[in-house]
């Protein structure tokens, strides 16, 4: 839903946002308005280029993204993602320049880097209505701490603070506390890396994993010169449904090898991929076909296939 906030006048002569393009300039104002109360929003290009770009056609998901990677890399808006496996968007200067009276309770989990007082929820745990702090678990383990501290006396002896410290550690619904954490205070909830390696023995390779936006970019930089926009937007979609299908990239980028060097129309992508993937023989004929003879002895010739 969105919302009315604030922009200063010192946003148009800011460093940051000179940095970015007019285009992400926009898109960031309107975010403004897109994010919650505490600054946070889904990070789905498609989502916001509707939100926000919807009487301008020409500026789609492709740009939309484009706009949000100069954004983070000017550190205006901070990319993260949350344990649910979906992907935000933190407003990183949001408390410092929206003054929000009451706000109400976020869907989307807190930005690991910039809020890393506040952990890491999923998305839809903190009920509408009600702010981040009053679903903390503090005040239930305060009350199953002290009932651990009063001195019990077994066989006349205290029970051992060994046993106490063990005990406290354990939070109903399976949560541990912040300070046991592996991470260190500093380093906030542990949010996966896309870009590590993976951990233990496998030695099997990851398949190649490539978006549509690189194998676009691929695309224009080996045209002389660069295709229309509105070519490579429809090229876009086209690559996209592709990936979506479940293609392998390296397939859609040999289609797109051939579409560029034969320089036919977006929407023969399709074929120009199931060719690739499917190659012809050179007499016409499906590879592992056998033409049908009629030998004399067709027992001998075929054996058992007949």
């Amino acid at each position: 839903m969105a919302r009315i906030r604030t922009i200063k006048p010192e946003a148009f002569t800011s460093e940051s946002l000179a940095q970015v393009s007019i285009s992400a300039e926009r898109t960031f104002f309107g975010l403004l308005t897109q994010a919650d109360d505490h600054g946070r929003f889904r990070d789905q290009a498609a989502v916001i280029a509707g939100a926000l770009w919807a009487l301008r056609p020409e500026h789609g998901p492709l740009a939309v993204e484009d706009d949000l990677t100069q954004l983070a890399g000017a550190g205006l808006i901070c990319r993260y993602g949350g344990d649910d496996g979906k992907n935000y968007l933190h407003i990183v200067t949001w408390a410092k320049h929206q003054k929000i009276n009451r706000p109400s309770g976020s869907r989307c989990p807190a930005c690991p880097r910039h809020e890393s007082g506040r952990p890491a929820q999923p998305a839809g745990s903190v009920h509408e209505g009600l702010t981040e702090p009053s679903v903390s678990p503090p005040r239930v383990l305060t009350k199953h701490s002290r009932n651990l501290r009063e001195p019990s006396v077994t066989n006349g002896e205290t029970a051992a603070q060994e046993r106490f410290s063990e005990a406290s550690r354990k939070v109903p619904g399976g949560l541990t506390e912040d300070s046991v954490s592996p991470h260190g205070p500093d380093l906030g909830p542990r949010i996966l890396d896309l870009g590590s390696p993976p951990v233990g023995g496998a030695s099997v390779p990851a398949p190649e994993s490539v978006s549509a936006k690189a194998l676009i970019a691929e695309y224009a930089s080996a045209c002389a010169n660069r295709p229309p926009s509105s070519f490579l937007g429809h090229l876009g979609k086209e690559t996209a449904r592709l990936l979506a299908d479940g293609i392998d990239a390296a397939h859609v980028r040999a289609g797109l090898e051939r579409l560029r060097a034969k320089g036919l129309h977006p929407s023969v992508l399709p074929s120009l991929v199931t060719e690739a993937m499917n190659p012809p023989t050179p007499n016409g004929t499906p590879a592992g076909h056998r033409s049908w003879t009629n030998p004399v002895d067709a027992q001998a010739a075929y054996g058992g296939e007949l």
